[in-house]
């Protein structure tokens, strides 16, 4: 299983003809474009089984809501796909999206409501060992370069000290580990088997914070 060149090339046409003509026209192709990546899709979820409890798959519509944005074109020019764990004690979520030029995959927490972002925080002003540890990991650098991605504070939240050596940590809004694939591995026979190895990269980092979401600072349980 694999992502056909046709679905991959449908949706280059689609950036260059962003339009409901287009599309109309095209429809079939979009049609066929989508089945083959729901496969794809699929297939990534039977495989993350394998190794994690996932609760739902959430594939993204391509049609854009254009009411309150600035850009009026009709679609988004990728498919895209997230993976949401089970249980209140598996936290994080995976994500691909599949875009010529922008093929990227996440995961982690994009924006923590306003308690949990405390608590990570809160965390990481205490020990930073651990996530330290985990960032450092063969597999994490190999994969996602070693670092969280995420929006962050110029300066430190308020009540935190600014000079905290954890502060590069602690003024993240979201800590999300990215991984960037060129259109050539997109289409190369092993991407599918390339996104699990990335998803698996990501159970250490899922596991310390699942353990930080899930207890208090003194390491009380919370469910």
């Amino acid at each position: 299983m694999q992502l056909d060149k046709t679905a991959f090339q449908f949706l280059k046409e689609l950036n260059n003809n962003n339009n409901r003509d287009w599309f109309a026209d095209n429809k079939k192709l979009y049609d066929a474009s989508l089945a083959n990546t729901k496969d794809v899709f699929s297939n990534i979820h039977q495989n993350l089984e394998k190794h994690d409890d996932i609760e739902k798959q959430k594939i993204y519509r391509i049609y854009r809501d254009v009411r309150f944005s600035k850009d009026k074109t009709p679609y988004n020019p990728r498919f895209a796909v997230s993976y949401s764990r089970s249980g209140k004690q598996l936290r994080g979520g995976y994500f691909l999206q599949i875009k010529p030029g922008d093929t990227v995959l996440g995961g982690g927490f994009w924006q923590p409501e306003k308690d949990d972002l405390f608590r990570i925080r809160k965390e990481f002003e205490l020990d930073d060992s651990e996530i330290r540890d985990i960032l450092a990991e063969e597999k994490f650098v190999k994969y996602f370069g070693g670092k969280l991605e995420g929006e962050e504070l110029k300066t430190a939240p308020k009540g935190f000290d600014k000079e905290h050596k954890s502060i590069d940590l602690i003024r993240k809004k979201g800590f999300i580990a990215v991984r960037k694939f060129t259109d050539k591995e997109v289409l190369s026979p092993n991407f599918i088997t390339e996104i699990d190895n990335s998803f698996k990269a990501l159970r250490p980092y899922f596991n310390l914070m699942s353990d930080i979401l899930t207890t208090n600072l003194n390491g009380e349980s919370l469910i």
